[in-house]
Parts: C-alpha cells; sequence; structure tokens
C-alpha cells in the first residue's frame, strides 16, 4: 500500500484584486498548485499546508483561500504561520474538527499509512516562531502514541539554520535543541516538513530529515550572504510530494508547478532514439 502527502505551503492569499507588497496576485499561483496535483499519476491520499495560508489573516483572505482550495478532492490539512490568525483560520473552516476550539493549532491525524503531527510554531504578532514547553511537551505525547507508525511532523518555522540570514533571523528562535532531543528518540520518525523559506531546503535533524519547500507564488532569494537583503524573486513556484511504501520508507520530490510541454518517450521499439 501507498501513501502519497502532498506539501504546498506559504500561499499568502489576499482578497481577491488585492496584490501581495503591491504587485503580486498570490491567487492563479495556487489555482495552478491545484491544477497541477490535480494532474499527478498518483493523487494524493492529503494535502498538508504548512502555513501561512494567507498574507494578514483577514476573514475576507480565509474566504477567498476556502474557494481556491475548492478544486481539491482530497482531504487537506491546514497549519498557521505568522502571517496567519488562528481565530480567523478556526472561524473559517469550522469543519476541520482536528483544529480545536482553541489554543495552539496542532493535531495529530492517520493519513494512509503515516501518522501526520502538526506543530504551532507561531507566535502571535510575531514573524519568528518559538516552542514553549507546553508545545513540546504535547509533541513528546502525541510521538508516545504514534510509536507503531511512521510519523511526519509537519510545522511552519524550519528547526534549523538555513544560511539565509534574513530569514534565519525569523527562524525558530526558541525550542529548537529541545525538539531536537525529543525527536531524535524516536526513529519512527520519517521527515519533518516545514515552511517558512519559500525555497527547496534539507537538512539532518534529531537524527531524522528536516526540509522546507517552495511556494506556489514568489521565492526567497537565494543567496548566502548573512547580511543578503530580504527580497523575493519568481523563480518557477513548487510543491512536495512525500510518498510512503513498506519497501521503501518515505521518498521525497519536489515538483514544479504548471504544464509543461511533453511527456515524450527516449526508446523507440527498444532503441534509445537517435
Amino acid at each position: 500500500m501507498s501513501t502519497f502527502l502532498y506539501q504546498v505551503t506559504d500561499l499568502h492569499i489576499r482578497e481577491p484584486g488585492r496584490k501581495a507588497y503591491g504587485r503580486l496576485d498570490t491567487a492563479p499561483y495556487l489555482q495552478q498548485a491545484v491544477e497541477t496535483i490535480a494532474r499527478c499519476r498518483q493523487p494524493p491520499t492529503a494535502v498538508v499546508l504548512t502555513g501561512d495560508l494567507t498574507d494578514f489573516g483577514r476573514m475576507s483572505e480565509y474566504a477567498h483561500l476556502r474557494a481556491l482550495l475548492a478544486g481539491l478532492t482530497c482531504p487537506y490539512f491546514l497549519l498557521a504561520g505568522n502571517h496567519d490568525d488562528a481565530d480567523n483560520l478556526r472561524a473559517a473552516f469550522p469543519e476541520h474538527s482536528y483544529l480545536n476550539a482553541s489554543g495552539p493549532l496542532q493535531y495529530s491525524v492517520p493519513v494512509g499509512d503515516l501518522q501526520l503531527i502538526a506543530l504551532d510554531t507561531s507566535v502571535p504578532g510575531q514573524s519568528h516562531g518559538a516552542l514553549d514547553t507546553e508545545r513540546l511537551d504535547w509533541l513528546a505525547s502525541a510521538l508516545d502514541k504514534a510509536k507503531h507508525r511512521p510519523v511526519v511532523i509537519a510545522m511552519h518555522h524550519p528547526p534549523f539554520t538555513t544560511l539565509i540570514g534574513h530569514m534565519d533571523k525569523i527562524g525558530l528562535l526558541e525550542g529548537r535543541e529541545e525538539m531536537a532531543r525529543i525527536v531524535s528518540l524516536h526513529s519512527n520518525v520519517e521527515r519533518i516538513i516545514c515552511g517558512h523559506l519559500h525555497r527547496a531546503i534539507d537538512v539532518r535533524f534529531g537524527g531524522t530529515i528536516a526540509s522546507t519547500s517552495p511556494a506556489p507564488a514568489h521565492q526567497v532569494v537565494l543567496d548566502l550572504d548573512p547580511e543578503a537583503l530580504s527580497q523575493w524573486n519568481l523563480e518557477p513556484g513548487g510543491l512536495r510530494i512525500h510518498a510512503w511504501t513498506t519497501k521503501t520508507g518515505l521518498v521525497t520530490h519536489t515538483l514544479p508547478i504548471g504544464a509543461f510541454e511533453g511527456p515524450y518517450p527516449f526508446h523507440m521499439d527498444g532503441v534509445l532514439i537517435d
């Protein structure tokens, strides 16, 4: 049996007609992402959206987001990022009961053969993330309960240094060492998947692999100078597919968003085309 957990992150949806940063309409990019998912040969078991769902956390933005996600034909799970508002997110998606009525937006749900554990790193009114004792204790308990299943931990702020200086300054600033210790006690944690960076980055962390994903619309400029300016560009958007089989374990692919020329064959009549 196979499980396909698709990850889409950092949507930054505005109200219809409003542009992020005064120049970028993010909605068509999310629509392209939904269309790309629909074309995939292996349909998702579920989609997880790892935060910054909207740009300012307004109810009008969540209403637009909800309409854009209507094209998904599988279950989807929502996380809050530093651009989101927890109360408005809950109110806009009342049928998503896993979000709970109050407190941190974190949960543990089965997705096929996987257990998806969502950890809330957001700090109200701040760009950086943090994990306090309450959230870390909850993570430890959730991992103990899922010890017989392969686990994917989803969170917004990555718990590692990315070398993109201006983003590291607003990364996970509290709790990463304790999180690494907790994760290292659970060999069934297959992956930690994050947003926030608008790029694909992979790092060893706590005895497993932690990663971030590209965004559908704008990407953070790749500049590893510690003093690099905080800037974005329109490199091709992307998403990640975390594919699980009992034979292979978890294999992660990065998929560009959009429709591209092809496919074309490599061979004809069993011979490489010359």
